[in-house]
C-alpha cells in the first residue's frame, strides 16, 4: 500500500487556501472522496493523519483548509479568534463549505458523486452543516462536534446519512444538545445515528487531550469504538 499526499491550492473570494489530498495510489480511480474538516486550530498534522487513515481504507481524503493558506491557531485565544466569525455567521460558513465541496468534486481521482465528510469539534459542526445545507454528499460524520443549529433553511429531507460520535460528559455539547440534535434530524427526515459514549469527555479521539478539569480528555476505548463504527458507516454509505 502506497499512500500518496499532494497539496491542493484553491481560492475563495480572493483568499488562497491550501488543502491536502491523501489516497492510495495503487488503487484504481476515481475513488470515493471524504472531506476532513479540522478542529478550531485550522488545518493541522492531526487532521492530515486522519486523511491518511481514511486513505488506507480506500478513500481519497481531503484535509480541508477553512481559514486560509498558512493561517493556523496555536493558542486557545488565537483558535477562538479564528473560529468565532464562522460560528457567528453560519451563512458565511455554509458558503465556504459548499465552495470547498465543489473544489473537491473536481479533483482528479475523486468520484464526484460519491463523497462524504468527517469533522472534529468545530469540524464536526461543519460536517453537520453540509448535510443541513442539502449538499450532494452521501454521508457526514461528527466527532465530538458542536450541534447548534445554523439558523438557516434546512434541507427537508436531509438526504445525507448522518452519524455523530459524542461523549456524554462533553461540556461543549451536553446531553440536552444531543437530544436536540436527534429531534432536529428527525424533523428533517434524515437517516441518522448518534453514538453517545459514557464516561467520555470532549476531544476523546485526540491522544494528547489531557485537561479533565475543562472536560477535555482522550479516551482510548471510546475512540476505538468510534473509529470502528465510522469505517462501517462509510462502507455502507459510499461503498
Amino acid at each position: 500500500m502506497t499512500i500518496g499526499a499532494r497539496i491542493v491550492d484553491y481560492e475563495h473570494k480572493r483568499r488562497s487556501f491550501e488543502g491536502l489530498l491523501a489516497q492510495d495510489d495503487a488503487l484504481p480511480s476515481p475513488r470515493p472522496g471524504v472531506l476532513v474538516f479540522p478542529d478550531w486550530r485550522g488545518r493541522s498534522s492531526a487532521q492530515e493523519q486522519v486523511a491518511a487513515k481514511l486513505a488506507t481504507w480506500g478513500y481519497a481524503a481531503f484535509a480541508v483548509d477553512l481559514y486560509g493558506k498558512g493561517i493556523r491557531g496555536t493558542t486557545p485565544e488565537q483558535c477562538e479568534g479564528l473560529m468565532t466569525p464562522f460560528i457567528s455567521d453560519r451563512a458565511m460558513l455554509r458558503e465556504r463549505l459548499l465552495h470547498t465541496l465543489e473544489i473537491v468534486r473536481e479533483l482528479r481521482g475523486i468520484d464526484a458523486h460519491n463523497i462524504a465528510a468527517v469533522g472534529f469539534c468545530f469540524g464536526g459542526l461543519c460536517a453537520l452543516d453540509l448535510a443541513r445545507a442539502g449538499a450532494p454528499v452521501k454521508a457526514v460524520a461528527s466527532f465530538h462536534g458542536l450541534f447548534t443549529p445554523p439558523g438557516l433553511p434546512i434541507a427537508d429531507p436531509i438526504e445525507s446519512k448522518v452519524i455523530a460520535f459524542h461523549g456524554w460528559n462533553d461540556p461543549l455539547a451536553p446531553p440536552a444538545d444531543i437530544v436536540a440534535l436527534g429531534r432536529e434530524l428527525t424533523a428533517a427526515r434524515a437517516d441518522w445515528q448518534i453514538h453517545a459514549y459514557g464516561g467520555t469527555m470532549h476531544a476523546f479521539t485526540v491522544e494528547d487531550a489531557d485537561n479533565s478539569a475543562a472536560g477535555i480528555l482522550y479516551n482510548e476505548r471510546s475512540a476505538g469504538r468510534a473509529w470502528a463504527a465510522l469505517r462501517g458507516f462509510l462502507a455502507e454509505a459510499c461503498g
